[in-house]
């Protein structure tokens, strides 16, 4: 496996995932303390998916946060890179594609909104990345990423990134169908940007209205932003 602070082999991720896809539900809540499933209600109010509208669940793995986002009546589809995570997910019913998030299967503004957890920094390229989910992205439509990122407070940082990535490394290893991947992982959580240069990101891919909101004392956020409207030309008077 890659270093995570090098570029990423698509294929390499794509297998690691793969890898870990059996047990990766249970080692994720196993790791995060059940954390996890705070974080997706938080995630799906932002989202705030509607009756009617059409929501991209991308990276979804096993399409546990898709079955969240859906139960207020949206149509929602999880599109992973990983074909094991995929079929891990499939008793699930619900709609899944495999899916590369540089070259998304999808036309042009075919759904209201696009939501990632905790898959973005796993993108070869993150900003090509979010140029190209804005193309699948009504106009007006919503982005919600739910990531990893830096602890505000300097002492709980310190304890974070010495102490619980550790752990939770070692509780991932324990419980995962695949130890060795969680290397990586708890290397990506360590070389992914802060919230603000996140945000910077985003807005550099041409999204507007980008905020952050702060989860667990800043270990995980979720960024919010919108596509933006086509501007009219003024009336004639």
């Amino acid at each position: 496996m890659s270093r995570a602070s090098l570029d990423k082999d698509p294929r390499e991720v794509a297998a690691m995932f793969d890898g870990v896809a059996a047990g990766y539900d249970r080692a994720n809540s196993v790791m995060t303390f059940g954390f996890d499933r705070r974080w997706r209600t938080t995630t799906a109010g932002a989202l705030d998916a509607r009756e009617g509208e059409r929501v991209l669940d991308l990276a979804a793995g096993t399409g546990v946060s898709t079955e969240e986002y859906a139960r207020d009546g949206a149509w929602c589809v999880a599109a992973d890179f990983s074909l094991e995570m995929l079929r891990n997910g499939r008793d699930r019913g619900l709609p899944m594609i495999a899916a590369d998030a540089l070259r998304l299967p999808f036309a042009d503004e075919s759904f209201d909104a696009v939501t990632i957890s905790f898959g973005l920094r796993n993108f070869v390229d993150t900003k090509a990345a979010l140029v190209e989910i804005m193309r699948v992205v009504k106009p007006g439509g919503r982005l919600v990423i739910c990531e990893v990122s830096t602890p505000t407070f300097a002492p709980i940082r310190f304890v974070y990134r010495k102490i619980v990535l550790r752990l939770l490394t070692w509780l991932g290893r324990r419980a995962a169908s695949n130890p060795e991947a969680y290397g990586y992982l708890a290397e990506s959580m360590l070389t992914w940007y802060d919230q603000r240069s996140l945000g910077e990101v985003i807005a550099s891919a041409g999204w507007t209205k980008v905020e952050w909101l702060n989860l667990t004392f800043g270990a995980v956020a979720i960024h919010r932003a919108r596509k933006p409207e086509p501007e009219q030309p003024p009336e004639l008077t």
